[in-house]
């Protein structure tokens, strides 16, 4: 009704227009707003996640340390290896320079799937070279059926070329991985015993890429044979022939 007070009886909020000045500056309060927060259910999903990966990463790992554990640490009294474990495992560097004898790049994960006896030597191949080349072709043809389980590597450190001779005879029976790889860099991942040189040895590199026992200087088939047995029947659960 016209003239009549808009606001309901008793109510107490009646609003005068006369009341408010044209020229009053409008005030605006400013809030922020709140941060999010992972509510406890989102919180408790990303723990679990994060639970299952370490248990997907440690079911694929177990394998590979049951194999060390039974090897070197559960083993009857009397019982030792002949060459030596080194500790802890060293992986091959994933920036190994690696080459092929024609001088093509070969990535250093190629040499991954595979349990690996490593000769190191000069391309000119002195006697020691080719008593360790004969040793590494006769150890791994003893193995019978279990010789696909094991690669034959040479590493060579310089720009010698390997004698026709030499590569017909390492290739017998099945084909050797000849790469070169600059000393310096070897040096880096490989290393000798104490006061002796790093050709002085071969070198055992288990599927992982991980360099894990380094053989005597003048090493004896016989027991060297023994060594790379235990090794391939501690790792039968995880290990299959070919990279």
């Amino acid at each position: 009704m016209s003239g009549s007070n808009s606001s309901a009886p008793g109510s107490g909020i009646g609003v005068s227009l006369e009341g408010l000045q044209a020229d009053s500056p409008l005030g605006l309060t400013v809030h922020s707003m709140p941060a999010p927060q992972l509510s406890d259910e989102s919180a408790r999903r990303t723990s679990s996640g994060r639970w299952k990966m370490l248990l997907v990463l440690a079911v694929c790992t177990a394998p590979v340390i049951a194999s060390y554990l039974t090897y070197f640490v559960i083993r009857p009294e009397g019982r030792s290896n002949y060459s030596e474990l080194i500790t802890p495992l060293r992986p091959i560097p994933a920036d190994l320079p690696l080459a092929d004898l024609a001088g093509r790049p070969v990535a250093a994960e190629t040499l991954k799937g595979q349990w690996l006896l490593v000769v190191v030597a000069g391309g000119a191949c002195d006697i020691a070279c080719e008593r360790h080349l004969w040793l590494q072709r006769q150890l791994r043809e003893t193995l019978g059926r279990e010789k696909g389980r094991l690669d034959k590597v040479w590493l060579i450190p310089d720009a010698a070329e390997p004698r026709r001779a030499t590569l017909q005879a390492i290739s017998t029976n099945t084909e050797a991985t000849l790469l070169r790889v600059p000393a310096n860099a070897l040096a880096a991942w490989l290393q000798p015993a104490k006061g002796h040189a790093i050709d002085e040895h071969l070198y055992v590199v288990d599927p992982l890429g991980n360099w894990m026992m380094r053989v005597p200087p003048d090493a004896e088939p016989a027991k060297l044979k023994r060594d790379i047995e235990k090794l391939l029947r501690a790792s039968a659960g995880w290990d299959t022939p070919g990279r």
